[in-house]
């Protein structure tokens, strides 16, 4: 079908402001992403869509793949942003496969974080409920029906959100306006390939004698913009007249489709697959190789993963080169360094090529292990300097890791190679906030039947870990208490140990700091045995120095903090730092050091927050509330009270129902109610509860108002008087004996 022109309101032109010409809003919320080359076309169907988003809350977007869905909602999203005040956000979903994955997938998309046991769609229906955003969604048909019902939920929970979805069917909701995309106009089609020509070459001009070529060109794709740019990125090597001749050849050779399919199946068909048949064989090699991969790679991994005897790992450099030239590779800088990706229909249309050579198995094993490889690698990396690095790097392979577990949770003997992998990314679920999806990853592993080697003890500890976190005692005590029984019984002195100090963690937490302070002692000391140093032994130091600084001991909790800190310093660790200097911060105040409490919580509160590690980002918001009203700024206070209790729910259990943890919060809501009186205090708190987490941590940083001085020119009011009593230590959740106590509490 083709639509007659008609001016659309917003294209593209020299006085036009920088948020319609595709980019973001600067200073709007949202996760939009940056065109690369400039939109052409289309503007009959960007009024019509941004009309339909008036009258529906759902828009659905549908048509072939290569028609140009994502790059249209994307477009009119980026359109219309200025009407969405909580922002646009788009949801890509060709990388997730397992539809219990989504709405962590929708998490992500958003930026939050809850490291809640709650279920993830609990979070998303309480944080949508009351915003007005506009939620892109793209590439859902796989898992149309999940989607659909997660998108219904979230329309009858939250009135002022409005969806605009592209996929290659309907969600078939009430209330859904379907947009059946058409292929482009002839005019369209033309502005489009003359425009790609001239980015691959930039002679490339439209004449009369080439004219006649290209719009022959253009109506033989049928205007499917993949295949125009496709065929536009061959006038690197070819003519516009050679494009047309070779084209004819190759729409007789592959018209694979169905003779019953729509038409422009099979000549999408015929255009991606006359791109294959002109790469040389060792490019069509890797192009079906690379299907194995999930969302970005990099070239390291291709390297070994898809290298062989017909393609030597020292030719892939050049060979991707070439496929980067074509456009059937893209490349994307990120902070995680020079990546690639391919589009989903051409890499669903190499996976085929792959299943047809027998090696889809062979790859996919190969991936999985570079993956096991890359993965223990970054656990071990994570102890160093490039402890950020290694975060930025699983972040952006994450769809490859999940890959990689799915692949081996297909073959019940190689189920402990998911277990190894859910256990080895510990650093990913507790140190970057990923508590929710290492819980669904650590709970489906373990439910396959393996022996109780060493992979699985591990994922029994990491799981207690992430119970322990969650504000979950129950299935904690059950993890921990299984892994140390077990390894106990194996021989298993490590997993031992880890159990032993996460059992002690857990007692911390819930108020039993004898027990807290017994348990991890005799951990560390384990650990000194087995010649253990890493993260994970300088966090049992530190929450060692929690227990006995709740007790009282503040010197030997500045001690202990104290040498954690040097070992930090010297090993290039910030993350363990981070908790290191919360607990050196929660002396300095008990000592009446308001200003150097401050400072130590800053670089805290920093370190946290650039981790996403919402937990230690709110302990340190906590107590630099109570920094906060001694030093004279009971407003302030208020507000930071009022955005931390915003941010629990995603953590878990506020302040982990913790009398010791809680006694800051405590002893700040007194003073400043005192200060200020109810109705201010309320109203304070409640401004801080609009706030966002970046919002609200970028204002702890920037300090209170008026100039800060050091406690020995102002004179700044000591604590007036100690933390609350938090009476008699409480008994343990449950004792790993008898596996009893602790749901009543909880």
């Amino acid at each position: 079908m083709r639509r007659s022109q008609r001016p659309f309101p917003s294209s593209d032109g020299p006085d036009t402001p920088p948020s319609a010409r595709g980019g973001p809003a600067r200073g709007l919320p949202g996760n939009l992403p940056a065109e690369l080359n400039r939109f052409v076309g289309r503007d009959d169907e960007l009024a019509e869509l941004t009309g339909l988003l008036e009258e529906s809350r759902l828009v659905t977007v549908v048509g072939v793949g290569g028609v140009g869905k994502t790059r249209l909602v994307t477009r009119a999203a980026a359109l219309l942003e200025k009407r969405y005040c909580d922002g646009v956000w788009l949801l890509e979903l060709s990388d997730v496969h397992d539809p219990e994955l989504l709405e962590h997938a929708l998490v992500d998309a958003l930026g939050l974080t809850d490291h809640t046991n709650r279920p993830p769609r609990a979070t998303l229906l309480d944080y949508c409920a009351g915003r007005r955003l506009l939620l892109v969604i793209d590439g859902f048909e796989h898992l149309v029906d999940a989607c659909a019902e997660l998108v219904r939920d979230l329309l009858r929970r939250a009135p002022r959100l409005r969806v605009l979805a592209a996929g290659r069917l309907p969600m078939e909701l009430d209330g859904e306006a379907t947009y059946p995309l058409a292929t482009m106009t002839d005019r369209d089609a033309l502005r489009l390939f003359a425009e790609r020509a001239t980015a691959v070459q930039p002679e490339f001009r439209l004449t009369e004698h080439t004219r006649g070529a290209v719009q022959e060109l253009c109506r033989r794709l049928d205007g499917i913009p993949l295949a125009l740019e496709l065929a536009a990125g061959r006038l690197r090597a070819l003519s516009a007249e050679q494009v047309l001749e070779r084209l004819d050849d190759r729409f007789r050779l592959l018209t694979g489709g169905s003779r019953s399919a729509l038409a422009r199946h099979q000549t999408l068909r015929t255009a991606i697959g006359w791109s294959h048949e002109l790469c040389v064989p060792e490019q069509r090699l890797l192009w079906s190789r690379l299907s194995v991969f999930a969302g970005q790679f990099d070239l390291e991994a291709v390297e070994y993963i898809c290298s062989g005897s017909e393609l030597p790992a020292d030719s892939v450099l050049d060979v991707l080169s070439g496929l980067l030239a074509q456009s059937i590779v893209l490349r994307e800088d990120s902070a995680a360094g020079t990546r690639y990706r391919m589009l989903d229909t051409v890499r669903e249309y190499g996976a085929e090529w792959l299943a047809a050579t027998g090696e889809t198995e062979r790859l996919r094993r190969r991936h999985r292990d570079w993956f096991l490889g890359l993965a223990t690698w970054c656990e071990l990396d994570w102890f160093s300097p490039r402890q950020s690095e290694v975060a930025a790097r699983v972040e952006s392979e994450l769809p490859n890791l999940r890959r990689a577990m799915e692949c081996s949770l297909e073959c019940p003997e190689e189920a402990h190679l998911a277990q190894y992998l859910a256990g080895t990314l510990w650093f990913l679920w507790v140190g970057c906030g990923r508590l929710s999806e290492g819980r669904h990853w650590l709970d489906h592993v373990l439910e396959e039947e393996t022996p109780y080697d060493s992979s699985r003890l591990k994922a029994l500890w990491v799981l207690g870990y992430v119970a322990v976190l969650q504000g979950d005692p129950v299935g904690a005590i059950s993890a921990l208490t299984e892994c140390r029984e077990e390894a106990e019984a194996a021989g298993d002195a490590t997993a031992s140990a880890y159990a032993l100090h996460r059992t002690g963690c857990l007692a911390l937490v819930t108020d039993d700091t004898a027990r807290a302070q017994e348990l991890l002692h005799e951990a560390l000391g384990r650990y000194r045995e087995l010649g253990e140093l890493n993260s994970n032994v300088l966090m049992a130091q530190v929450e060692l120095a929690m227990s006995v600084g709740f007790r009282g001991e503040l010197d030997r909790a500045v001690t202990i903090c104290e040498e954690v800190r040097e070992i930090c310093e010297d090993h290039g660790e910030r993350w363990a730092l981070s908790y290191a200097l919360f607990v050196l911060a929660f002396a300095a105040l008990e000592r009446g050091r308001p200003a150097r409490a401050r400072e130590l919580l800053g670089e805290s509160l920093s370190i946290s927050h650039a981790f996403h590690d919402l937990l230690g980002t709110v302990l340190s918001l906590e107590l630099l509330a109570l920094v906060t009203v001694v030093e004279g700024d009971a407003d302030e206070a208020a507000l930071l009270q009022g955005a931390a209790e915003q941010i629990w729910p995603s953590v878990g259990l506020p302040l982990f129902g913790s009398e010791h943890y809680g006694a800051p919060r405590v002893r700040c809501e007194e003073l400043a109610r005192r200060e200020l009186g109810e109705e201010r205090y309320a109203s304070r708190r409640r401004a801080g509860a609009v706030l966002g987490t970046d919002a609200v941590v970028a204002r702890a940083l920037a300090g209170r108002p008026g100039e800060r001085q050091s406690d020995a020119d102002t004179g700044a009011q000591e604590v007036p008087g100690p933390l609350p009593e938090t009476g008699k230590t409480r008994k343990p959740a449950a004792s790993p004996a008898s596996g009893r106590g602790g749901p009543e509490r909880w």
